[in-house]
């Protein structure tokens, strides 16, 4: 029968011969149909519509359908999930949705477990698990058996307080404890989140990602909440932190491989009213790094970088808040001067990347190796280029203020709003200005914006921009774009971010007043005059070339300019 169906899929052209030679063999290495055919890279969705009406059944598409959360609890989540089946109510009837027409074993294995009878719908494997993970929460399965090993074991329940006398080491390596907290790692990992948060409340535990720099909230199943101190001392266990300390914040190190990626996984857990909050930064050692030109700069900056690179000594810093690409703009800095006739050497907390022919140097704090004391050895190293993950304390910016002036080029990060407040920032650590004035190279402020998902870009609508031209001026383009939301973007609209930038030159004039200790609105007024765009300025670039939105504009900066007569104008967000 499915000889039969590959014939008619290559008689509609939806297959050719080759593929269709393919995706028999797949079959009969026991594959399913709807694997194969993803393997093969035919057509999912249109080859099961094809089947269902030569089959006689339906083909739903599930993102127009209405699902209700408790309609799906009345079924096994392991067997649902296991299964990848979606039941869908219609009237008395039940119908299960599945990928594979040629494959009822799951819904047969359902009937058994309900006593119900079903009939048989089509839609394509990914629509089928994207439902069920949104509806049934991520590791519905996971916590069925979590519940029914607790009753099984005859350990409790682990409660948010009063939990002294049990066994969380116990409880933590319960095979469904561990398989949960591998769900909602992986999952973080395949919607591309930088960062989990594990967040208790009083009658919920609640679970966010991070991503595109945005919260989203994952869907969990509420029964997760009793097991929430299990969950959290199943984390400090990977994380060699102390499960039975509770009372002050702790900070661990995880590595994980998943699907060959090897993720390097911050750990910080903080006590709170409901107990231990979680916040898991996750790191992808093996993510492509950029080049200076796929960052997203402007041609004037990508010029200016050039010839920022190529001095033999100064400093160059990078600012922003965390999350905002500093650290993947110094490593694509440091890869374009990476040269057999230089030694540069890194000290990074921690090592995101790990750059071929590159000294990279770890902080550890509890072996007393920190930046300044890193930076010290570094220098006695005969480096030509050093990097400094952080300057966060005077010690570490006067070595790296030494290390200029004796013929180092110093790369590092600073977290201020702007580029001008970087000087000043450096002289409210107490280093003196005339020392910053001569040492300093450029500076580089930055954010990242989310970029219009390309799978459901669409045309702001005339009136509507016509409304944003008329609050904006003429600073806004005569077309604007968004993402209407679709699968590829989980609706969002946003898919991937791109750089936009504050490139300040530390010009002569700029050096003199550095050295009157001058104001950062100050040394931004002359900076500006010099030619430097603001990051507001510099996303508007973006803007009228359709890569993201003025919604997306607006969250990430404020207006500062000046009028004519050069006063600071600075305008709402």
């Amino acid at each position: 029968m499915i000889g039969r169906a590959i014939n008619k899929l290559t008689g509609a052209s939806l297959l050719d011969e080759q593929s269709a030679a393919r995706v028999r063999k797949l079959i009969e290495q026991g594959a399913s149909l709807c694997a194969a055919l993803n393997a093969c890279g035919a057509p999912e969705e249109q080859s099961l519509r094809f089947l269902a009406e030569e089959l006689g059944y339906s083909f739903v598409e599930l993102e127009k359908q209405s699902i209700r959360k408790e309609f799906l609890l009345k079924f096994p989540a392991r067997i649902l999930l296991e299964q990848h089946i979606l039941p869908l109510e219609n009237g008395e009837e039940v119908v299960a949705v599945i990928c594979d027409p040629f494959d009822t074993t799951g819904v047969d294995e359902l009937r058994v477990a309900t006593g119900r009878n079903f009939s048989i719908a089509l839609a394509p494997l990914a629509e089928i698990d994207r439902c069920a993970k949104k509806y049934l929460g991520v590791g519905a399965d996971t916590v069925q058996s979590m519940i029914s090993e607790a009753g099984e074991n005859g350990f409790q329940v682990i409660e948010t307080d009063g939990d002294e006398d049990m066994d969380l080491t116990d409880a933590a390596e319960g095979a469904s404890i561990i398989r949960f907290v591998n769900q909602i790692l992986t999952e973080a990992i395949e919607l591309r989140a930088t960062d989990v948060h594990i967040e208790p409340f009083e009658e919920e535990l609640r679970v966010r990602y991070r991503i595109d720099g945005v919260l989203q909230q994952a869907s969990i199943a509420q029964e997760v909440k009793q097991f929430q101190s299990a969950i959290v001392s199943r984390l400090k266990i990977l994380a060699k932190l102390d499960i039975a300390e509770k009372r002050v914040p702790q900070d661990g190190r995880i590595k994980i491989r998943i699907a060959g990626r090897e993720i390097d996984v911050r750990v910080s857990v903080i006590p709170m009213l409901y107990g231990e909050a979680v916040v898991l930064r996750l790191l992808d050692r093996t993510s492509v790094l950029l080049g200076m030109d796929k960052l997203g700069m402007s041609d004037r900056d990508l010029r200016l970088s050039a010839r920022i690179l190529e001095r033999p000594h100064g400093i160059i810093l990078v600012t922003g808040p965390t999350g905002s690409g500093k650290t993947t703009t110094l490593y694509a800095a440091l890869s374009h001067i990476n040269h057999v006739e230089r030694k540069i050497i890194t000290i990074e907390d921690p090592i995101e990347y790990q750059l071929h022919g590159i000294n990279q140097i770890q902080v550890s704090r509890k072996a007393g190796l920190t930046f300044a004391g890193g930076l010290r050895s570094i220098l006695r190293h005969d480096p030509d280029v050093v990097l400094v993950g952080e300057i966060r304390d005077m010690e570490t910016a006067e070595i790296a203020v030494q290390a200029s002036l004796t013929g180092h080029l110093v790369f590092s990060t600073l977290h201020t709003n702007d580029a001008p407040s970087a000087m000043t920032r450096l002289v409210d650590m107490g280093i003196e200005p005339y020392l910053v004035s001569s040492s300093l190279e450029a500076v580089l402020a930055q954010r990242l914006v989310r970029l219009i998902c390309p799978d459901c870009k669409m045309e702001v609508p005339a009136h509507e921009r016509d409304a944003l031209r008329a609050q904006y001026g003429e600073d806004l383009p005569e077309v604007l774009y968004r993402g209407r939301g679709c699968r590829e973007c989980s609706q969002k609209g946003y898919r991937g971010r791109l750089g936009i930038f504050e490139f300040m030159m530390i010009t002569d004039d700029l050096r003199s007043l550095i050295l009157e200790n001058a104001s950062s609105r100050d040394l931004r007024r002359l900076a500006t005059k010099q030619g430097m765009m603001s990051l507001r300025e510099d996303g508007f670039r973006h803007l009228r070339e359709g890569r993201t939105t003025i919604e997306e504009i607006l969250r990430v900066t404020k207006d500062e300019r000046f009028d004519e007569n050069g006063a600071y104008v600075q305008g709402g967000e």
